[in-house]
């Protein structure tokens, strides 16, 4: 049994409780993972996050009330670190991308394999964004804001290095093995890159890194 403090902390956020059941029924199998909450909107879900302080949220985006683009920019706005990985029944981009640009740091369908799914809640813990091909161009179209842009020459060479891999996908450890370098000195160039060009995330960086890589 891994240690408590090893475990992969879990916020289930959907008004429907038969999908909330059936997420923790599956996740509490699961060694590394613990589902420490749960919420049936996106309000319920925002204040529980900050009580319960969970690595991981899996957030519905159509609820009631409080839906799940408004919950994740109440979390981005109260500085919550955990990653928000969106659950969603609707597979048009319209309806994602504003998820990703509030700050999701990925999403999966509803009818997911259970296996992917914890897959991919271990995958955004560790730092990784989910973003299919599909959806950067959707997110890199003209209809949403270019973040940032014109401002990549105010960083270091060692910061263009540590962007490169964020737009990779890899995660804080994996930039550390790749360039030798510690993982406190590569959250540092991450923080730096982020206040450089007025980001909110790393989404956004990998999202700026494509941009003006094919610009």
């Amino acid at each position: 049994m891994p240690d408590s403090r090893s475990m992969i902390r879990v916020l289930l956020v959907d008004d429907h409780q038969v999908v909330r059941r059936g997420l923790r029924t599956f996740l509490e199998v699961q060694d590394d993972i613990e589902v420490v909450g749960e919420a049936a909107d996106g309000a319920e879900g925002a204040a529980l996050a900050q009580q319960l302080a969970p690595d991981v949220v899996l957030m519905d985006l159509k609820m009631p009330g409080v839906d799940g683009i408004e919950a994740l920019k109440i979390l981005r706005d109260q500085g919550n670190r955990a990653k928000v990985l969106i659950v969603t029944s609707f597979t048009e981009h319209r309806t994602v991308v504003p998820a990703l640009r509030a700050g999701a740091a990925g999403y999966v369908y509803k009818d997911v394999d259970p296996e992917a799914l914890a897959g991919a809640i271990r995958s955004v813990h560790a730092g990784h964004v989910l973003l299919q091909p599909e959806l950067a161009e959707a997110l890199l179209s003209d209809d949403g804001p270019r973040p940032a842009q014109g401002r990549g020459g105010t960083l270091t060479d060692r910061e263009r290095e540590v962007l490169g891999h964020i737009a990779d996908g890899r995660s804080n450890r994996e930039i550390a093995r790749a360039l030798h370098l510690s993982e406190k000195t590569v959250k540092t160039h991450v923080s730096n890159i982020l206040m450089k060009l007025d980001l909110a995330d790393r989404t956004q960086a990998a999202l700026w890194a494509v941009r003006n890589a094919e610009a």
